[in-house]
């Protein structure tokens, strides 16, 4: 059963060790020629998000990878390099492999600089896909410090007004160290994310009312729909309800992490013509907190933030309050020690793509 606070999955599902669940990846990845360090870290990305409930970018888009992989736009081998440096930041070239071995990568090159001079920006282009965001800002957190994660995505959304895909979901995430569990700001700047869409078709099932528009710009709750029109920036449609503030955010990721490092922004990410590169772009950033004041008084003054947060008079039939970041972590809790839940949609991917690969297939 679905312990109560945790990611909801709608439908039949499995549980499966996270650890089986990761090594199966690695062997996936391994057999299209990917390094093993590289498939380490991907897989690792990819079953995070699974434990911390977000299915729609766990390893449900493993065979996303897997095609690409086959299909060239992925390279198993990239020559992932700095192309222009400073003390404080760095241009990373990703040439176009695995978006979480160049993310990760990235993010690594950003703390160290942070480590010397307080602070550490970098930027990449020629990336893939790479995941949640989340995962790279904890990175920080894990050290102490401050991360901030932006990237560009394919146009999946409609600017404010209008009815047709132009700019991408432009998920941003922040992570801060605290006494307790990290907070943890993961959002895209659409209503939803892409991948949600993409359970609830596995799933058989619609969106809520306001996720996106068909392609005549009316709203829909149909996910085949909206997948043929475009989701809405967060706000929703027009401005009423903040549709603008949305489509700005998203304007503002992509300006940092498209036009800013080279890569391709707006309608251009992953729109050519044939199997070419995404050339997805993406922005990081560690932080020094001690660069500010001691991290152990920032930390107090984050717990008390939480706590007063938390025991704000709550309106009639809520529960709690929740902090950004406390479902994932207690959802991340229950799975580590239960199994990841998989809908049998996500098995059966799974199983096919072991069977076409020759890898084995041990998550029955």
């Amino acid at each position: 059963m679905i312990e109560k606070g945790e990611s909801l999955l709608i439908g039949k599902f499995v549980r499966v060790p996270a650890d089986k669940l990761k090594d199966f990846v690695i062997k996936v990845l391994e057999k299209l020629n990917v390094p093993r360090e590289d498939a380490e870290i991907t897989a690792d990305v990819l079953v995070r998000a699974d434990l911390r409930g977000i299915e729609s970018h766990g390893v449900a888009r493993l065979r996303r990878y897997v095609d690409g992989i086959k299909n060239g736009v992925v390279k198993t081998k990239p020559n992932i390099r700095i192309v222009l440096e400073t003390p404080v930041s760095a241009l990373v070239d990703g040439d176009y492999g695995l978006g979480q071995v160049i993310a990760y990568k990235a993010m690594k090159i950003a703390i160290e600089k942070a480590k010397k001079n307080y602070v550490g920006l970098v930027g990449v282009k020629n990336s893939n896909h790479f995941g949640i965001a989340g995962y790279y800002a904890l990175m920080a957190v894990e050290e102490d410090m401050i991360g901030l994660t932006l990237t560009n995505t394919r146009p999946l959304v409609a600017p404010t007004y209008g009815k047709k895909k132009v700019i991408g979901t432009n998920p941003i995430a922040l992570a801060v160290p605290t006494k307790g569990e990290p907070f943890v700001l993961d959002m895209a700047t659409s209503v939803a994310p892409s991948g949600k869409l993409e359970v609830a078709k596995r799933l058989g099932e619609e969106v809520p009312e306001g996720w996106g528009i068909d392609p005549e710009g009316k709203i829909t709750r149909d996910p085949d729909m909206i997948s043929k029109g475009a989701l809405l920036p967060l706000g929703g449609l027009g401005e009423e309800l903040g549709g603008h503030k949305g489509y700005g955010l998203s304007m503002a990721v992509d300006i940092l992490s498209g036009i800013l490092t080279g890569a391709n922004f707006g309608p251009y990410v992953g729109q050519t013509q044939g199997p070419t590169p995404a050339n997805v772009g993406h922005f990081f950033a560690a932080v020094r907190v001690d660069a500010f004041m001691p991290v152990e008084e920032f930390k107090e003054r984050m717990s008390k933030y939480i706590e007063i947060l938390k025991k704000t008079e709550k309106i009639p039939g809520a529960e709690e309050i929740y902090i950004p970041g406390e479902k994932s972590a207690f959802t991340e809790k229950v799975r580590k020690e239960k199994g990841v839940a998989l809908d049998l949609k996500t098995v059966d991917m799974l199983k096919k793509t072991a069977e076409e690969l020759g890898v084995p297939f041990d998550l029955a």
